[in-house]
């Protein structure tokens, strides 16, 4: 038979599990956010190709930093003028999301539009603990990114219907 006392040991880990969540938390407040604003920041100035950079508050007071596309491509507006028709779909974001575990949720949102119903509308590139969030992290996050938005915008044809694989 099993007597309170047994329960120590579990009281124990849950103490450290809690106080596991809070550094994370922290490590998140005092380092992670700063380093990925200031990198998504300095990729933004780098290259203007029509994104930037948002700070999210989300449900139950999770953070989030992210990466978006919210115009076009300043250089490139010369071009679509010559089609009239032609439109941009704003969205598509890379998102650094914080969990409530305090491990970092990294995640691609595509954008939403009635011409890819059947399309995914998210692509999670993984889990980390703030402190594997670092430059070259967010800068292979930020490749990527681009590398699916390019897949989203040009899909290839053999996923096309009608043609066999």
């Amino acid at each position: 038979m099993m007597k309170i006392a047994h329960l120590a040991e579990r009281i124990q880990d849950y103490k450290v599990s809690i106080e596991t969540v809070v550094e994370k938390k922290i490590t998140w407040k005092t380092k992670t956010k700063y380093i990925l604003r200031e990198t998504l920041n300095e990729i933004v100035k780098m290259y203007d190709i029509g994104w930037r950079v948002q700070e999210l508050n989300w449900i139950h007071s999770n953070e989030a930093v992210n990466i978006t596309f919210d115009s076009f491509p300043p250089e490139l507006i010369e071009k679509t003028n010559q089609i009239p028709a032609y439109q941009f779909i704003q969205g598509g974001a890379l998102v650094f999301s914080q969990s409530y575990s305090g491990d970092v949720l990294v995640f691609i949102l595509f954008p939403s539009t009635v011409n890819h119903p059947d399309q995914q509308d998210t692509i999670e590139l993984g889990a980390y603990t703030p402190e594997q969030i670092n430059e070259k992290m967010i800068v292979e996050a930020v490749d990527d990114f681009l590398k699916e938005m390019i897949k989203w915008d040009l899909p290839s044809l053999r996923d096309k219907v009608g043609f066999a694989s």
